[in-house]
């Protein structure tokens, strides 16, 4: 099957048509709900790209696996350059959506599963390398959007998964038969799953023997029996029914996360990666933590490029590109955003090859990527709403913009440099509010601290992969100490 185009995307996740809810209701149609296709657009675009012979290089990649064209977000990474490009990439579609696009997890499961599989078959002999593979032959031939779901609900946090109270609060197996496995639980913050064909669970801690029915990883349609999602309330959200677009800020595109329920969900035995092997859970989710910490240094800086542009487009609209405080502040906004890509490029860079040929970006980088990621958009967030004044936020509705006598009092008194509409000025200002305050931010700010693990998840990588003792070496041999 050759790349599908972005009507073809909408219309095969038509054909899918997952179990959601919103609201306390079922929603029957999905794909048209005003709420949730802004976030089916932003996958759209992923597709859109890809056929666009401009961006060629970055969005598609010949497969060594089919040896067909297929799209990045779908590929095993066979080089740092890939590496590289991943990012550009993320970064590219950022800039193109200024929201979540959501494959991100689905690609770095891929890879984090391809070389996990590999050295598990290598030590017990097993067929979950060759299951995954066939599974992302499957994916790549049929151009399919898949999710990654690693976070567990996880109860009470200071007791491993088989000691909960409730034991579905981590995702378990409940049953094994012949043909496969009966698992049942919950995956939390599902970004994208409602617009996936396929849904990639892994688990979300290292584990240990006791572990042994929570060390489950495998690869299901999304519209199997027993999973179905409960769409997480947004900032904002219910605007997109009100039939306006300047109030949403970013008409058409955005994000949506979901609780995702497995209720007694049967996976056959062909679609299974790891299964009881506990010792191989934390590779798995080190390894995938790693690659997607890696991501926020592309998304997240094209997302911050379209809301530095929108900062400098209101300071020209307010009248005051050339204050030097303004000037200022957009430097520092720019210096914040390239020092995050400078830390996805670099991880990229200093990537190595697996045992199983596929190529790792450099740990202590990523780690170091995602933890400046909790920090920089805040900042950058901070002087976008600086710069654009307090009407970000008190500017009256677009019904009342277009109401016969509010109308020309709005369009008088709001008003900035004369020869700009007050209607772009108010356009821009709610963009700012979408990217900083509303739906997107969810995808932007509260992500940058949340999403790929927490903040203190990096900052134990760093102190396991900083090397402190060599450090302690190099110190003593400067100072010619003897021990």
């Amino acid at each position: 099957m050759a790349l599908m185009t972005g009507e073809q995307y909408i219309e095969s996740i038509r054909a899918v048509k997952p179990e959601v809810y919103m609201f306390g209701k079922k929603i029957e149609n999905p794909v048209d709900d005003p709420i949730l296709r802004p976030s089916l657009n932003s996958v759209r675009m992923t597709y859109d790209l890809a056929q666009d012979p401009q961006y060629k290089d970055l969005m598609t990649v010949k497969s060594p696996y089919t040896g067909e064209i297929v799209n990045r977000f779908t590929h095993i990474h066979q080089s740092t350059t890939d590496l590289r490009n991943k990012v550009k990439m993320q970064r590219l579609c950022g800039q193109k959506t200024a929201a979540c696009f959501q494959r991100c997890v689905g690609m770095d499961a891929f890879n984090a599963e391809f070389s996990t599989t590999f050295e598990i078959d290598k030590k017990y002999g097993t067929k979950y390398h060759e299951n995954f593979v066939n599974f992302m032959k499957y994916a790549q031939t049929n151009d399919l959007t898949v999710d990654g779901a690693m976070t567990d609900p996880k109860g009470d946090r200071g007791k491993a998964p088989h000691a909960q109270v409730d034991p579905d609060l981590y995702l378990h197996v409940v049953e094994r038969r012949p043909d496969g496995v009966v698992v049942r639980g919950a995956k939390a913050h599902q970004t994208g799953i409602i617009n996936s064909h396929e849904v990639i669970v892994m688990p979300t801690i290292s584990m240990g023997p006791d572990d042994k029915d929570y060390a489950i990883s495998f690869a299901v349609p999304i519209n199997t029996p027993g999973i179905f999602m409960i769409v997480g309330r947004q900032s904002c959200d219910t605007r997109k029914t009100e039939g306006v677009t300047l109030d949403v800020g970013n008409p058409e595109f955005g994000g949506v996360e979901a609780l995702t329920i497995f209720d007694n969900v049967f996976v056959p035995n062909d679609r299974i990666f790891l299964n009881g092997e506990t010792e191989f859970a934390g590779m798995l989710v080190e390894r995938f933590a790693g690659y997607h910490r890696q991501s926020y240094g592309g998304c997240k800086v094209g997302v911050g490029d379209v809301l530095i542009g929108a900062a400098a487009v209101i300071a020209d609209y307010n009248g005051c590109p050339k204050a030097s405080h303004v000037k200022d502040k957009l430097i520092e906004m720019m210096h914040l955003n390239e020092t995050l890509y400078c830390c996805g490029i670099a991880c990229s860079a200093e990537g190595y090859q697996t045992e199983s040929g596929n190529y790792m970006i450099d740990l202590l980088l990523a780690n170091v990527c995602k933890q400046n990621v909790t920090r920089f958009p805040y900042e950058i967030v901070r002087l976008a709403e600086d710069i654009a004044g307090g009407l970000m936020v008190t500017a009256p509705s677009e019904k009342d913009f277009r109401d016969p006598k509010l109308g020309k009092y709005i369009d008088k008194y709001l008003r900035g440099v004369n020869d700009v509409t007050t209607e772009n000025r108010l356009k821009m200002l709610r963009l700012i509010e979408n990217l900083c305050l509303g739906t997107a931010a969810v995808g932007y700010r509260t992500e940058s601290m949340h999403g790929a693990g927490s903040p203190q998840a990096q900052r134990i990588m760093i102190s396991r992969q900083g090397n402190l003792g060599y450090k302690k070496q190099l110190a003593k041999a400067i100072a010619h100490i003897e021990e």
